[in-house]
């Protein structure tokens, strides 16, 4: 598939990743990739039957560059006039052969990551110690250093990072517990009052009506015994005046 990249279709100045996999260039360029991409610091050119990099557009912000699968044998000075501040290079299943191609390299000076898998330059002997030597900027070649230790994946990196932040987030919105604890303690507090009082009301006013229940009750019973004994003087009266009234009956 050729590929065209036109102004209609991407706003250049605001690119900062482009991924070309797999199209196919037209005489060594891809017609629409020019100095224009300003802010470009990702290009990817895996596949796209590159043979060289002389129509390569000025990148200046450029980091890490994708070439691999491609056709390219030499012409790699290029990079350092055009991509000066690439960090990764990634030319694997390309043409590549010999020392003196990759010397070329020399002037990137910001170069830490170099991929050279499944070019012929591999081959040779000594292959990793000759590429340390001649090129001393870089950190990995192949994915590995000199000590064997394998490069850190940078897309977990950035997923670790995006994670810590994301955290950092939501403890920002959820605020300091201490704060939510103590309105809960202030509402907890709040409602045992109001039952409290509830219960303190309920309480008076069941122990007053029944104050109120045991005086009617003992009004009743003072009342029942003075009737008794009201009754009990009548009678008394009574059983005095009678003798006296027969007697006065008598002398009649």
């Amino acid at each position: 598939m050729l590929i065209k990249l036109t102004s209609d279709s991407l706003s250049y100045s605001k690119v900062t990743e482009l991924v070309l996999d797999n199209c196919r260039s037209s005489n060594g360029e891809i017609e629409g990739l020019n100095d224009s991409f300003k802010e470009l610091e990702f290009l990817s050119m895996a596949n796209v039957e590159l043979t060289s990099l002389a129509k390569l557009p000025t990148l200046s912000k450029l980091r890490k560059l994708e070439l691999s699968d491609n056709i390219i044998s030499g012409g790699l000075e290029v990079l350092a006039e055009r991509c000066p501040n690439l960090t990764y290079l990634n030319l694997s299943g390309n043409k590549i052969k010999d020392l003196g191609t990759v010397e070329a390299l020399q002037n990137l000076k910001n170069l830490k990551s170099l991929d050279l898998f499944n070019c012929e330059i591999t081959n040779l002997e000594d292959y990793r110690d000759s590429i340390f030597e001649l090129l001393q900027q870089i950190t990995y070649l192949d994915g590995f250093d000199q000590e064997d230790n394998e490069a850190p994946d940078s897309e977990d990196d950035d997923d670790e990072e995006g994670d810590e932040d994301d955290d950092d987030e939501d403890e920002d919105e959820a605020g300091p517990p201490g704060e939510y604890e103590e309105e809960d303690d202030e509402d907890d507090g709040g409602s045992d009052l109001g039952e409290g009082e509830e219960e303190e009301e309920v309480g008076l006013s069941y122990l007053m009506k029944e104050e109120i229940q045991d005086e009617d009750d003992d009004d009743d019973y003072v009342e029942e015994g003075g009737d008794e004994e009201e009754e009990e003087g009548i009678r008394g009266e009574k059983r005095k005046r009678d003798p006296e009234d027969e007697g006065e009956e008598e002398d009649d």
